[in-house]
């Protein structure tokens, strides 16, 4: 405990540069992760400047050219450039994951305080959230996406609904255990409400939970909006999204296997990216594994 404090005060002493280096030292894992995402990231949002074509641009006297020279990536069987359509997909799939991880954890943690704060909504609300996990995630999305047009905006809304359970239970978890807590029973002791309570004292102690959840959740919904787009029932098939650039390549792997291997490769990234940011968050904001480091 002692070597613990003298660590954090000798921490404390360090210039600004030599405490951002210390904490990338002792992070690895969140400094990889957030690296490969924040290069995908990068790789969005400045598309047009990196070489690329308009993705939906068709010519097909090259069509099925491998990769190589003018064509990095090859070209699909519509003579369109994959390496544009890679770059390009990289804004949807972060576009979804992104959306996904913000609305089922800002939604989620609104039911689960309510629902662990409140016994008597708790009992209704846990019974559909139990409902709702009991669909396997990628089902319910189909099923939901089978109501509705294909769209980017219809995609986040069919993933986030399946994801908001877990979070619910996450926080409902915690709030359990806050409301118990001293520093809670004083609050309710000196005449505080429900709003203030929940806001003030117990929401604050939920957040580092819910950040790594966040992350875990953005890696899932790109995988989903893979899944979905491969299958045909995602975004429309004229935008390229990595699960559509697959979907149109399965045919054929055999004489074209890079128009399904640069997408494959650019989605397996990003997931690593974010769930090495995942594991890197949690092991930093648990007081608990911190205190070992």
């Amino acid at each position: 405990m002692l070597s613990t404090q003298a660590n954090i005060v000798a921490g404390s002493d360090l210039p600004l540069k030599g405490r951002i280096l210390r904490f990338m030292r002792l992070n690895p894992t969140m400094m990889v992760g957030g690296g490969i995402l924040l290069l995908m990231i990068l790789m969005a949002i400045f598309a047009p400047l990196l070489g690329t074509v308009d993705p939906l641009d068709m010519d097909p006297v090259l069509r099925l050219k491998p990769p190589g020279g003018e064509y990095l990536f090859g070209t699909d069987q519509f003579g369109r450039d994959i390496y544009s359509r890679t770059i390009y997909g990289t804004r949807i799939s972060l576009t979804v994951g992104i959306s996904v991880a913000l609305l089922s954890t800002v939604i989620g943690m609104a039911i689960g305080l309510v629902s662990g704060y409140n016994r008597l909504l708790d009992a209704i609300i846990m019974r559909i959230m139990d409902g709702l996990m009991s669909i396997p995630a990628i089902l319910l999305a189909i099923a939901l996406m089978a109501l509705m047009n294909a769209s980017v905006g219809n995609v986040i809304l069919a993933i986030t609904i399946p994801e908001i359970p877990r979070v619910v239970r996450l926080v409902r978890a915690l709030v359990l255990s806050l409301r118990e807590q001293p520093f809670v029973e004083a609050a309710n002791a000196v005449g505080a409400g429900f709003l203030r309570v929940v806001v003030r004292h117990i929401m604050p102690n939920t957040v580092a939970p819910l950040i790594v959840q966040a992350t875990y959740i953005m890696a899932s919904a790109v995988i989903i909006e893979a899944y979905l787009s491969f299958l045909g029932a995602g975004t429309p098939p004229e935008n390229p999204s990595w699960g559509n650039v697959m979907a149109e390549g399965r045919t054929y792997w055999q004489i074209g296997f890079w128009i399904i291997l640069f997408p494959g490769i650019s989605l397996a990234l990003t997931v690593l990216g974010i769930n090495l940011l995942g594991d890197g968050l949690r092991d930093t904001l648990d007081p608990r594994i911190a205190r070992r480091m």
